[in-house]
């Protein structure tokens, strides 16, 4: 099935498994879960992993920056799935997006794993960056200059000097990224509100899953987020940055099948549909 924000992967999904949503992270598309889809998919989950505004194959459209209009991408998405309920999993970018759907349909989330984010609002100086950003990706002669120097800040110390496959991988997705759409998304994210209310009532299993070296959310950070949650729970994620999806897929497939262990798919997955 393809919906407004992407397709639920086909395979044999059990009655008795919960569907599970996975978001991206800027400025990357679905399959940067490749490894986690294979693993969740085969142990019969339903996976919907979208490609979000502007990224992969899903269109940006001629709306302003916003989060919430990626929610109703994800809603309608779900809807023509039959999905009423699932586990949002959310990397960085993809964090904010299930903490706007968190706000907007709380009722529709049975778990929640976030990775490399943080629920707070853009200081104005964090947001000023991210002007920057989109200004300076949407100018000729800048744009590459400028993803060169994003691409190591996206991983850790470890995957820059041992993982040379994931860093040719991840730089070939970055400047593949539509320079509109980067601009967009960056502005959406800029725009967020805090989202600490929000997690605060969020009483649904969840997981914060960081990497020991990552330069953007610091570890600490993944702690405080976790106190936030009412059934948070910390898995630090050694030698990996910003992207442990693809640093350490291993590890965090091993958090996520703890996370759905927990949410108690034998209860939830027929639920799920309803």
């Amino acid at each position: 099935m393809t919906g407004p924000a992407g397709p639920i992967a086909s395979g044999s999904h059990r009655a008795d498994r919960v569907p599970v949503v996975l978001l991206h992270a800027f400025p990357l598309h679905s399959t940067m879960w490749d490894a986690q889809r294979h693993v969740l998919t085969r142990t019969g989950h339903p996976v919907i992993a979208p490609d979000q505004r502007g990224f992969g194959a899903a269109v940006l459209g001629t709306g302003p920056p916003s989060l919430p209009a990626v929610v109703g991408d994800l809603a309608r998405s779900l809807d023509s799935g039959g999905v009423r309920r699932a586990v949002l999993v959310g990397c960085s970018m993809g964090g904010y997006v299930a903490m706007a759907f968190l706000r907007r349909h709380p009722d529709r989330v049975l778990g929640l794993a976030l990775l490399a984010t943080r629920a707070e609002a853009d200081t104005p100086e964090t947001a000023a960056a991210r002007e920057r950003f989109a200004h300076r990706v949407l100018q000729d002669g800048h744009r590459e200059e400028l993803l060169a120097d994003t691409v190591p800040l996206l991983v850790g110390s470890t995957t820059l000097e041992r993982r040379t496959a994931v860093v040719e991988r991840l730089t070939a997705d970055v400047m593949a990224a539509p320079a509109r759409s980067m601009a967009w998304a960056q502005r959406a994210m800029a725009a967020r509100p805090c989202s600490l209310d929000v997690l605060h009532r969020a009483d649904v299993p969840a997981v914060v899953i960081a990497g020991d070296e990552d330069r953007l959310v610091r570890p600490d950070e993944a702690q405080r987020l976790t106190a936030v949650l009412p059934r948070g729970r910390l898995v630090v994620v050694p030698g990996a940055g910003h992207l442990t999806p693809l640093e350490a897929p291993a590890r965090v497939t091993t958090a996520l099948l703890g996370l759905l262990d927990a949410v108690g798919g034998a209860g939830e997955g027929a639920r799920a549909r309803r």
